[in-house]
């Protein structure tokens, strides 16, 4: 008996079980691809409510401008990323200017002429960060050149184009939208120009060419910004960027049609695509007066203030706070409102923003490659050396002394004591050093003329003592063998007229 009531258990709940999963199965069917849509479900209550505030589809709004690179985007990029364009440096690529309003829209414009700023600014956010500096280098590197210019004779329908000394990477244009407009640009910079170098070769970094269009504010100027968009480029050597596109293409010709389903196709130009506005302070070079000059003086023309600047290639020189030469080092105790003193002092003007939170301790842990990263080659190696203290090492070292008139047998003055007898008086001999960068005469005379006290004009010539006692004038390719760390006493000769003085070296 229990065991029929066992059986009559088990057959229940196994079809309860069967109840159940047909319960699923039914669910299942409902929801299957067949009889799924999304239209259904936004057709319910609540998301009809959501959807009231959404604009129709035809009321997208469409940019007022197109700008359309003539250039053909690589083949090598995956669906999803931005396209890559290729340039060859110097070459003049046609930039497209499109009036893309719709009818009625922004009627302000019509019958004006709009300003459009086209430059050429780093891809990557790294580098932007740094742009200013990387630009700096790249100017030192390449003087009196331009990152971007706009190829006049070429573009049309460009009114009044410009392009500033400060802005090396930017110029800009007036055009009228009603009229074909095209203007033709060139990219000076190459990409592998600001990449570092590494073991393993380099690879180029990616710029952006990048348009901003304004309209004329109430006040006249074009201010009033309208429109921004930019594409992706690479720029290589001439003919590089055709070299490239090819390669590009037969890559992509032996892989598979599944692989070839993940890239995009290349189009013979490229769109450039919406995007903020550039910042308004942009790169602007403030170091104009920077690069240094080097000048030749005759030694007629220097004066006491100029034999006095010159000894600053001393090791020893420490220069006055209003001198361009570095003050003093650093120190790791320095506050960072004393960091910013020193940058100030020693010429780093330009990076006292980038590094307005960094103390003493802060910038002396930056190695040089850090510096070269951040401030370019060039000011990288300055700013480094700086901290640093390093001081130049002189090519030649020599020490002269003054002789006194009491020592000097040329001038045959002799001195004598209270009771009438001949004396020679003895006396400490003191020598200074001279530091050599030039080894010419004129440095080695303007350098013994500080040290002695004499005006530099009043020197006539300047002789060393032979070994038989002969003099010998001083010569630039003397100085330049004599051996390093000689000491020479200095005798001083007045000429047969007595305006001037002769220096003999013994």
């Amino acid at each position: 008996m229990a065991w029929v009531l066992k059986m009559d258990d088990a057959s229940i709940e196994s079809g309860l079980v069967h109840d159940f999963d047909a319960s699923l199965s039914g669910i299942g069917q409902e929801l299957g691809a067949g009889a799924y849509s999304m239209s259904d479900v936004l057709a319910l209550p609540i998301f009809k409510q959501e959807d009231s505030s959404l604009p129709p589809e035809n009321e997208t709004k469409n940019p007022p401008f197109q700008y359309v690179l003539c250039a053909a985007t690589s083949p090598a990029v995956k669906l999803h990323d931005e396209t890559l364009t290729y340039l060859n440096q110097g070459q003049s690529y046609e930039v497209r200017m499109l009036d893309n309003r719709k009818p009625g829209e922004l009627p302000e414009l019509n019958n004006k002429m709009v300003k459009s700023i086209v430059r050429v600014v780093f891809h990557d956010r790294r580098l932007q960060y740094t742009e200013h500096q990387q630009l700096e280098g790249w100017r030192w590197n390449r003087p009196g050149d331009r990152l971007l210019d706009i190829d006049i004779p070429m573009s049309v329908a460009i009114v009044e184009p410009k392009t500033h000394s400060s802005q090396l990477n930017a110029a800009d244009f007036l055009w009228d939208m009603n009229k074909r407009t095209s203007v033709f640009v060139q990219v000076h910079c190459i990409s592998t120009e600001f990449t570092p170098r590494k073991h393993g070769g380099e690879k180029g970094v990616p710029f952006r060419i990048q348009i901003d269009t304004f309209a004329q504010g109430d006040g006249g100027e074009h201010t009033e910004h309208l429109h921004s968009a930019s594409c992706q480029i690479k720029v290589f050597k001439p003919k590089g960027a055709d070299r490239k596109q090819k390669t590009d293409r037969e890559k992509m010709e032996k892989r598979t049609p599944q692989e070839k389903e993940k890239y995009q196709p290349s189009y013979d130009t490229t769109i450039l695509s919406e995007c903020s506005p550039w910042p308004d302070n942009a790169y602007v070079s403030t170091n104009q007066a920077a690069t240094p000059t080097f000048t030749s003086t005759p030694l007629s023309t220097y004066t006491t203030s100029s034999v006095l600047d010159s000894d600053s290639s001393s090791p020893n020189h420490q220069a006055d706070p209003g001198s361009h030469g570095n003050s003093e080092q650093l120190s790791p105790t320095a506050s960072i409102q004393d960091t910013q003193k020193w940058l100030l002092k020693n010429r780093f003007n330009s990076y006292a923003r980038l590094f307005s939170h960094f103390s003493g301790s802060d910038l002396l842990k930056l190695t040089r490659d850090d510096l070269v990263q951040i401030c370019g080659p060039a000011d990288g190696i300055r700013l480094f050396n700086a901290l640093k203290s390093r001081s130049v090492r002189p090519r030649l070292t020599v020490y002269v002394c003054q002789e006194s008139p009491q020592e000097s047998p040329l001038l045959e003055r002799h001195g004598t004591n209270e009771n009438g007898e001949h004396s020679i008086s003895s006396s400490l001999h003191v020598y200074h050093a001279l530091y050599l960068e030039e080894l010419t005469a004129a440095e080695l005379i303007r350098k013994m003329a500080c040290v002695c006290c004499l005006p530099l004009g009043r020197i006539n010539q300047v002789y060393r003592q032979g070994p038989t006692g002969i003099h010998i004038l001083l010569s630039d390719q003397m100085v330049y063998n004599l051996p390093d760390e000689s000491c020479f006493l200095i005798s001083t000769v007045e000429d047969e007229l007595g305006e001037g003085l002769h220096l003999i070296m013994k």
